[in-house]
């Protein structure tokens, strides 16, 4: 999309930066982070929000949490915890419309969130 802010950065348009990327994925360093590793995960392909999916994105968004898996384990935050979290729509906080795993980790994470 041609005013998509992360497709921009997943096309190399806009720098990041970037921890891991892949053929159909691309990890990113949030520029607002709210924990010491907070690193987004955005598939290439856009995709405005959760609502979106369709049963063929199946296999796309189990490599989104493969990569988030894979990151958190790279990060150090994988045996202390983590949380990796997709808000679906703007009352959820969704600020930017096209899918991302916020991976978020090296502090303590309260619960109820929000």
């Amino acid at each position: 999309m041609a005013d998509c802010l992360f497709c921009k950065i997943a096309a190399g348009e806009i720098p990041a930066e970037k921890v891991k990327e892949a053929d159909d994925w691309v990890a990113f360093r949030d520029i607002s982070p709210q924990a010491p590793t907070h690193v987004l995960i955005i598939p290439r392909e856009h995709i405005a929000t959760i609502n979106e999916l369709e049963p063929g994105h199946a296999e796309l968004v189990g490599k989104l949490f493969l990569a988030a898996q894979q990151i958190a384990a790279e990060e150090g935050i994988a045996e202390p915890g983590y949380r990796a979290v997709v808000n679906c729509n703007a009352q959820a906080g969704q600020a930017v419309f096209h899918i991302h795993v916020h991976l978020l980790g090296g502090r303590e994470m309260g619960w109820p969130p929000g």
